[in-house]
């Protein structure tokens, strides 16, 4: 019995990747464009979440000021959901909801990117730092799942909104976490050049 919902998860996951691979293609491709352009041209990344999407929006800092898959220089990015003594400090004196959007306003300029990660698009602070985004001029990319929430309805035509279209907090997260290696593969292949073919590719051909 627990062996088959195993395995039924596996299946689950799949199949949503499969489903949104057409769909939700075209505006990685965007979100990629913009996040390049931003790097590129002496901007940066802001990035920020709850729960787990705190720890996805870290990864993908992460990947920026480190590296994806190939060697590469830097890359300018920020997790707004990395520090805790500044998360519990804002907490404390002002409101939870300002935890994110006092850092967007203190470290964002125009031309950087916000990405935002929030599976129900509800969430208070996320949607506050996206208002403070666009009280600086910079473009959002936000990362969110089942309809897109009140989040959907804050976004701007400059903005890309990557909806994965699902209920289920875990699979949304699934996707999320593969769109943001997408988002960072694309940004490799860009400055370094396409390479011949992905790993799993060069393996199979080995």
């Amino acid at each position: 019995m627990l062996l088959q919902r195993i395995q039924q998860q596996f299946i689950d996951s799949a199949d949503l990747k499969y489903q949104c691979a057409q769909a939700l293609a075209p505006m990685v491709e965007a979100a990629t464009a913009a996040v390049l352009a931003s790097v590129t041209g002496g901007g940066k990344v802001l990035s920020c979440g709850n729960g787990a999407s705190a720890a996805a929006a870290q990864l993908f800092a992460a990947s920026f000021v480190g590296r994806h898959e190939r060697e590469r220089p830097e890359l300018a990015a920020f997790s707004l959901s990395a520090d805790a003594s500044v998360l519990t400090a804002l907490a404390t004196d002002f409101d939870v909801r300002a935890v994110f959007s006092r850092q967007v306003r203190a470290l964002g300029q125009a031309g950087d990117v916000l990405l935002v990660l929030s599976t129900s698009g509800n969430s208070q602070n996320v949607i506050a730092a996206v208002e403070a985004a666009h009280e600086r001029d910079m473009t959002v990319v936000a990362l969110t799942g089942a309809r897109g929430g009140r989040l959907a309805q804050l976004l701007r035509d400059t903005d890309v909104h990557i909806c994965v279209p699902h209920d289920v907090p875990a699979r949304i997260l699934e996707v999320h976490h593969l769109v943001l290696h997408c988002i960072c593969d694309g940004v490799d292949a860009q400055l370094l050049g396409l390479p011949e073919a992905l790993p799993n590719e060069t393996e199979n051909l080995a």
